[in-house]
This record gives structure tokens, C-alpha cells and sequence, in this order.
């Protein structure tokens, strides 16, 4: 018998042990059952199980998800901005983007627009990020797989801190100079 401290209390039997795991507040749990005589234990046992939980959740980190970002042949520049800022904040989150390129009706015809879309993504977005599958075709979808690049993302995650650093500061002497200028009036 284990206490709950960790230290030795003896052999004694079941009903004893019991007892005692009841003064305490506490369960009775047998530790190893095929050892003579068999080990049991006084702990709380939802606690125990809730920290090996918590254990098993710590070691799996941040997973790779796939993000998929959906263009058309002829997106606009606009549009594909505002689509590419997504991916971006997807790289930099340390997700894989899958860029694709839809094609309805006649558009099929020319998948060498969607080739062209997709080198232009792999132009703007640069160093963040590198090919981990060239495009292919899927029936009506044209689509490339693309994997952060940890050093570039490094980079662009110090160069957001440094902005939004900025920016703060930024406020703080408009909110300064508001201050100032009530007190003078």
C-alpha cells in the first residue's frame, strides 16, 4: 500500500486500505495488480487521468493543416490580392496552402490561363513559401500544393511584430498630442 504522500504504508488488507482512502478523501486504486501481494495506491484518480491527458495533448504541437485558397482563370489582380493575403497569413501560421484554379464551361479550353494564375501566385508570394506540388490537373481543377518556408516565415513574423510595434507607438502620440490639445482648451 502506497500512501497519497508517496510514502510506504504496508500490507494491510483491502477493507483497511479502503477505510483509509475514505479518511482521506481520496480513491483507492490499484497500481499493480500482478505483483504478490498486489500494489495499490491512494491518489486522486480524475486528477491522474485529467494530467495524462494533459501530457498526451502537450507533445502533438501545431499540425500542418492543408488551406486551400480558390482562384478562377481570369481573377482579377484586385481579387487575387486579397486571395494571396489569406494565403500568406496561412504560410506564416506554419499551414500548407493548396492554391486552385477552377474552371466552368468553356474555360477548359484554355488551362494555359490557369498555369499562368498559378506561376503569377508563385511570383507574389515569393520566398514564403516553396512548390511542394507542381500543378496538375483534377477534371475541372487545376491545383498546386505549396509549403511554408520556415525561414521566410521567421522573417515575415519578425517584420509583423515590427509593424504592429509601430503602430502602437503611433497611437500612443496621436493619443498624446489628443491629450495635450484638451488641455489646452
Amino acid at each position: 500500500m502506497i500512501g497519497a504522500d508517496g510514502e510506504q504504508l504496508g500490507v494491510m488488507t483491502p477493507d483497511v486500505a479502503w477505510q483509509r482512502a475514505v479518511e482521506e478523501g481520496l480513491d483507492l486504486v490499484e497500481v499493480a495488480p500482478n505483483a504478490s501481494p498486489p500494489v495499490c495506491r491512494i491518489m486522486d484518480y480524475g486528477r491522474y487521468k485529467y494530467e495524462l491527458k494533459k501530457k498526451s495533448g502537450k507533445s502533438k504541437g501545431h499540425s500542418a493543416a492543408l488551406k486551400e485558397v480558390k482562384l478562377r482563370p481570369r481573377t482579377d489582380d484586385h481579387d487575387l490580392n486579397f486571395k494571396l493575403k489569406n494565403a500568406r497569413r496561412f504560410l506564416i501560421d506554419g499551414d500548407k496552402v493548396k492554391v486552385t484554379v477552377m474552371f466552368r464551361g468553356r474555360e477548359i479550353v484554355h488551362t494555359a490561363l490557369g498555369r499562368q494564375q498559378l506561376d503569377r501566385v508563385k511570383e507574389m508570394i515569393g520566398a514564403l513559401a516553396s512548390v511542394e506540388s507542381p500543378p496538375r490537373m483534377e477534371g475541372r481543377f487545376l491545383s498546386m500544393i505549396m509549403v511554408p518556408n520556415r525561414e521566410a516565415v521567421a522573417e515575415a513574423r519578425k517584420a509583423e511584430e515590427a509593424a504592429a510595434k509601430a503602430e502602437l507607438a503611433e497611437k500612443e502620440q496621436e493619443a498624446a498630442k489628443d491629450e495635450a490639445t484638451a488641455a489646452k482648451e
